[in-house]
């Protein structure tokens, strides 16, 4: 979804989505149609506005999965509009965008360096790449619990990825990267799954692999039980990144 922030400014608005058989894009549909107010509701994206500071007359492009109802980015939007297109093969010129966001998305790309390098392409040279998303540790084994845990819940799930991770695709796309964190999410664990609409059987699952992890997923989880509710942490990044002038 592409917006622009001054009136009377004309623009071409569009909006992206990760590639995918129709099999994925269906399960991805499926999975945002049942909780993706929640997702954009994330703290994530005000401190995402706020480290980006989008300026008057901004051209913006927001890519989210999959053909979503979209939560448009609090800005003072005069055009916007929603369009469906291959996150690793953007139909837009290159430097079309002064601003790049993918929010709470790329956990369901198949191709998440081709992704940040067409989002690098289409920002313009000084621009901003931003994305905010699920990210697991460096660990091999606990990444690799903490993504099966994942995809059981939402089988449209690909992975998540570590912050170095990540910092290493905006570099090889030509972004420097200016800004990175992390903040543990604590979450209820009932909502989780009732969000997406787990069966009886895999929320049977998913409890278990929550209370019986390994020490090393117990410690990036931290599963705990609070008020007769089960609770647990998840980790979110926000990383942003420039495009680097054409001298540099």
């Amino acid at each position: 979804m592409s917006h622009t922030l001054t009136p009377n400014v004309t623009c071409t608005p569009c909006a992206a989505v990760p590639q995918c058989t129709s099999m994925n894009q269906a399960l991805i549909q499926a999975q945002f149609d049942h909780h993706t107010g929640a997702e954009s509701a994330s703290a994530s994206l005000s401190r995402l506005l706020a480290l980006c500071s989008p300026q008057p007359g901004w051209r913006t492009l927001d890519i989210v999965a999959a053909m979503v109802a979209p939560r448009p980015l609090a800005l003072a939007i005069t055009q916007s509009a929603l369009a469906l297109a291959d996150a690793a093969a953007l139909p837009f010129a290159a430097e079309a965008f002064d601003l790049v966001t993918c929010r709470l998305s790329a956990h369901h790309f198949p191709d998440v360096a081709a992704a940040v390098r067409e989002m690098a392409r289409v920002c313009r040279p000084g621009g901003l790449v931003a994305i905010a998303d699920h990210i697991v540790p460096v660990h091999g084994p606990t990444a690799r619990y903490i993504n099966a845990f994942e995809k059981l819940r939402d089988p449209a799930h690909v992975r998540c990825y570590a912050l170095p991770d990540w910092a290493g695709f905006f570099v090889a796309a030509g972004l420097e990267v200016l800004h990175t964190e992390e903040a543990r999410q604590t979450l209820n664990f009932g909502e989780w799954v009732s969000r997406a609409k787990v069966s009886a059987a895999d929320r049977i699952r998913l409890e278990v692999l929550l209370r019986q992890a390994p020490a090393y997923a117990r410690e990036a989880l931290t599963p705990g039980d609070e008020g007769g509710r089960i609770r647990f942490n998840l980790t979110e990044a926000v990383v942003i990144g420039r495009r680097r002038e054409a001298t540099e």
